[in-house]
């Protein structure tokens, strides 16, 4: 069975080739490429190579290459069609049936991509002649010289309504291969076709392996719309496809970058400077389509926001968009340009380093996360706080892969902790955070009913106040449970999921890593599971112990820590005033 190869090519940059082959093997990041344990026979040192930007795998030593397509049929025993067609159901594609249909199809796109190159060809002739002298002034007071117009095959439309139609029917191509490609459009006035680009100097566009396919056009007049594209066709679908990523490939393969621009004369003017690898969508926000693409050639795509709030906002749009399809290893960052200015500028007035300096401090996508939910707002009621946990919530819950979204969970806890205080994670593996004050709901025998110490509370509902404000203490200060965790693990609570507790925390802290306040948490959720820990914890001890709020790195602290202890293997219920009064 005969596969379009237009397709063929649409399922790989669908499937991509670490992803499937990481169900099968282990991969290592090594530069640009993967390693790992080839499938295909037995060895004890990696040989086994996964080349994304190429799109093929290889294993040096028993000599297995190939594509996707080929790893599936090797490794799950199919045909070429039945690994197609296995990997087309995984990405959503529906497979083409060859036929007499699908034959003339075939052949009719490979005579449209003809069209559109002779097309082409005749753009860049009249930039070249007299029809482009308007076109040529301005591209010179943008800086574009004769080389880069030509690198980029820069044209121009003449201001005649059927010049390019005339030319190429002269050429042998009738209107309705002229329309199929989108060069030309009905005009009803005139009752027959006249040509899509009018007065307008004009920007190639190709697909991934720089075939043209379609362009776009800056008017040179008065037009009202100030870009046009081409409309949709066989070859081209506007959404799927990136300026200048034909060229930008290989230099981002050279250099490990790419760079997102907002236009074409952004990504010239960055070609110029220095940066090749620089794409731009067209007139477009960045699509889910696009941003797949972008991670062919590089795990982390800078993009440039313009520096306003229109260029924040858009960012936040992007980020939201991205969010589902976020996979380990791959994301976006965003830098932020002074306001006013556009790449072009920055480069034509800073220059090159400047720009540089741009993308070096470009911020992750956790940040604009962060950024969108914060920014310009006040958090100074509880109930301000829950709205932001649970804006967060959503947020992340649009993340597909179970990995990315728990690391974004932790994350936004590890955030909401540092600004609003320290405390259990409310939402476990779940996501949420500390918060400054108010208790769980639904517990009106433990809940704080006044200003004393342990006021209108039982004493054992005291008491066990007081140990959850020792565990928070010790969870706060890793380094103090390390110093005393032989006394604290020969302490006995009497209740049973204290001392589960105690044992995990024990058991944790003398595993020999290093561990920090939020790993801690994280192996505790691990261990005893969201509603365990959360019904240990449903109060915020730590807002009224003193003893929770202390800090490592004071002796006083050590000191007072140790009297506890000692006072809690003698005697169960005596600690308790020293736990929650003034120490």
């Amino acid at each position: 069975m005969t596969f379009p190869a237009e397709f063929l090519d649409r399922l790989r940059q669908r499937a991509p080739l670490p992803e499937v082959v990481g169900r099968h093997v282990r991969l290592q990041r090594r530069g640009k490429e993967y390693e790992g344990l080839c499938p295909f026979h037995r060895e004890k040192t990696p040989s086994f190579t996964v080349n994304p930007d190429k799109g093929f795998f290889h294993c040096f030593g028993c000599g297995a290459h190939g594509d996707v397509v080929g790893f599936v049929m090797r490794t799950e025993g199919l045909s070429f069609p039945e690994a197609v067609e296995k990997l087309a159901g995984e990405a959503g594609l529906d497979v083409p049936r060859a036929g007499p249909e699908e034959r003339q199809r075939q052949q009719r796109r490979a005579t449209l991509a003809e069209v559109v190159e002779a097309a082409c060809a005749w753009f860049e002739e009249q930039l070249a002649g007299r029809a482009g002298a308007e076109a040529r002034a301005y591209l010179d007071t943008r800086g574009v010289d004769r080389a880069t117009r030509e690198a980029f095959r820069l044209g121009v439309a003449p201001n005649q309504p059927q010049a390019l139609r005339t030319a190429m029917n002269a050429r042998g191509y009738d209107d309705e291969q002229l329309l199929a490609a989108g060069l030309v459009k009905h005009d009803e006035e005139r009752g027959e076709p006249r040509d899509t680009f009018i007065n307008r100097l004009i920007f190639p566009i190709g697909d991934r392996r720089g075939r043209i396919i379609a362009f776009g056009g800056r008017t040179l007049g008065n037009a009202k719309a100030k870009y046009l594209n081409s409309p949709d066709t066989e070859l081209f679908h506007k959404g799927e496809v990136l300026y200048n990523l034909g060229r930008a490939r290989r230099a981002a393969h050279d250099t490990g970058e790419l760079i997102v621009a907002e236009g074409y004369m952004d990504v010239i003017a960055l070609a110029r400077a220095g940066f090749q690898a620089a794409v731009a969508p067209l007139g477009t926000a960045v699509t889910a389509h696009q941003v797949q693409q972008l991670w062919r050639l590089t795990d982390e795509p800078v993009v440039c926001l313009d520096g306003d709030e229109a260029g924040r906002r858009a960012g936040y749009r992007l980020a939201e968009r991205a969010l589902p399809v976020l996979r380990p290893g791959f994301s976006l960052r965003f830098a932020e340009l002074p306001a006013g200015e556009d790449p072009d500028d920055v480069v034509r007035n800073h220059g090159a380093q400047a720009f540089r300096r741009i993308l070096d401090a470009a911020r992750p996508m956790s940040d604009m996360l962060w950024l969108q939910a914060t920014e310009g707002r006040r958090f100074d009621t509880p109930e301000r706080r829950a709205g932001l946990r649970r804006e967060l919530h959503r947020q992340i819950g649009e993340i597909q892969d179970e990995g990315v979204q728990q690391a974004y969970r932790d994350e936004m806890e590890r955030r909401f902790r540092e600004q609003f205080g320290n405390g259990p994670p409310r939402g476990g593996r779940r996501g949420g955070g500390g918060r400054r004050g108010g208790g769980r709901p639904g517990r009106p025998d433990d809940a704080m009913q006044g200003g004393g110490e342990g006021a209108r509370r039982s004493p054992v509902a005291v008491w066990r106040g007081g140990i959850r404000a020792l565990m928070l203490c010790l969870i706060k200060n890793p380094d103090i449970l390390e110093d005393f965790v032989e006394d604290f693990s020969r302490i006995e609570f009497g209740a049973s999921d204290l001392d589960l507790l105690r044992e995990n925390l024990v058991d944790i802290i003398s595993d020999g890593s290093e561990n920090s306040t939020e790993t801690i948490w994280s192996e505790l959720y691990n261990r005893m599971g969201e509603e365990r820990i959360e019904e240990i914890f449903y109060r915020d001890e730590y807002i009224v112990s003193p003893l929770a709020k202390m800090r490592g790195d004071d002796v006083s602290t050590r000191q007072k820590m140790k009297e506890v202890l000692m006072e809690l293997e003698v005697d169960r219920p005596r600690p308790v005033l020293k736990l929650r009064g003034n120490m």
